[in-house]
């Protein structure tokens, strides 16, 4: 079982959270809780937050929609580096499935012309510096960037 909270390279400026969360809806509001218990801990400034809650909801959100096959909990890791938030959601036991290469939406295009489905992945782009994904022995780990304010 991985810890709840642990302090990395104790006097640096690197500090992380981690938790894994039973793949169900109802654990939205667990993880919120975590996020809300981080940013309290570390003395974040709260403007991060809706941020996180929107980009971790919608990504373990789809976790749970498309990778049915899976029972495992999903790890969600919170970092603070050298001014950075970082965030690393890694689903256990599934199939690949890189959201850096999902297909852009087209927010102009009229509602009738869109295609259903890509608008949450579209957000999570937009509202994030880096996206990064990994997938390797049915692990999938996707690294989000956000630079902090200053």
């Amino acid at each position: 079982m991985i810890p709840a909270c642990q302090r990395a390279n104790s006097g640096s400026s690197y500090l992380t959270m981690k938790k894994k969360f039973k793949r169900e809806l109802k654990s939205i509001e667990q993880i919120f809780d975590f996020i809300s218990v981080f940013l309290e801990k570390y003395k974040l400034d709260d403007s991060i937050s809706f941020t996180l809650n929107l980009v971790i909801e919608e990504l373990f959100t789809n976790m749970i929609k498309y990778n049915t096959e899976s029972t495992s909990e999903i790890l969600i890791e919170l970092d603070k580096k050298e001014g950075n938030m970082i965030v690393i959601i890694t689903d256990y036991d599934v199939e690949p499935f890189d959201v850096t290469r999902k297909k852009e939406v087209d927010v102009k295009a009229h509602l009738q012309d869109r295609r259903v489905g890509g608008l949450g992945i579209h957000l999570v782009k937009n509202m994030v510096d880096k996206i990064d994904y990994e997938y390797k022995n049915r692990e999938s780990k996707i690294t989000l960037t956000k630079r902090l304010e200053r």
